[in-house]
């Protein structure tokens, strides 16, 4: 792959698994949405999304059309990468995809949301998971990591989002994970704030990981909050924030 403005993640990959995630530097976008935006549905120019789209292709030696882009809803489906019709333009509604074919890229868009990239050790099967908190709490990791025949032959990579020192969020989030697992107790930790928590989704993610049997996990040592040059975020821009691309695919 080409370009200073893309991130590789550091795994031990098969060789046949290729994986990035696009910053926001590099791109056709112009300001609030600067400048590699690859979201269709952010009130982004339509043409500018479509050249920096491009561009992803010419960096990851694919087609345009090989993508597989999602409607994310914030659920916990995952759909076969396959299904996708670029003919159409019509994205897929999930939070997720997978492939066992070759030069077909799952691919997730975020803004503090979680990205995660599965695949497994053969390199048979690769998966792109879009994991805010409400996909984490509605079981979206263990979702995907089903459908793999074996999830002790699995790895994960979890890519740029939120840090554990900027997510405050409320006791329903609290709840909507202790409730479910008390062991989620220590990925939060109380603010001074009356009701608040930061929330740690890199934690929550290797928690639900690790209970559907997948232990090789790498990655998890981004803000995309902080690190305003490379990264957009939505709770720190609001509204005028572009989306970045976490993508995996398999060569052969």
């Amino acid at each position: 792959m080409q370009g200073d403005n893309l991130v590789e993640p550091d795994w031990p990959a098969p060789e046949n698994v290729q994986a990035a995630v696009t910053t926001r530097l590099g791109g056709f976008s112009k300001p609030g949405f600067d400048s590699y935006n690859l979201a269709a549905h952010v009130g982004d120019d339509p043409k500018a999304v479509t050249r920096n789209r491009n561009k992803l292709a010419e960096q990851t030696g694919l087609l345009p059309e090989q993508f597989c882009w999602l409607d994310q809803v914030h659920g916990k489906q995952i759909v076969s990468a396959q299904a996708y019709d670029a003919k159409s333009g019509l994205s897929l509604l999930a939070d997720g995809s997978d492939s066992t074919q070759p030069c077909v890229a799952c691919v997730v868009l975020t803004a503090d949301c979680l990205p995660v990239l599965l695949c497994s050790l053969d390199g048979a099967r690769v998966s792109a998971i879009h994991a805010g908190w409400r996909g984490l709490a509605s079981g979206i990791l263990s979702h995907a990591v089903q459908r793999y025949p074996n999830p002790e032959q699995v790895m994960a990579w979890l890519g740029p989002a939120i840090g554990p020192s900027c997510f405050e969020v409320g006791t329903e989030v609290y709840h909507a994970f202790v409730s479910q697992c008390e062991n989620a107790k220590q990925a939060f930790a109380q603010t001074a704030k009356h009701e608040k928590w930061l929330a740690d989704l890199y934690r929550l993610a290797r928690l639900q990981l690790h209970a559907a049997g997948v232990t090789r996990v790498y990655g998890g040592d981004f803000c995309t909050y902080t690190d305003a040059e490379r990264f957009y975020s939505y709770r720190r821009d609001g509204t005028q924030s572009g989306r970045m691309a976490s993508l995996i695919w398999r060569n052969a």
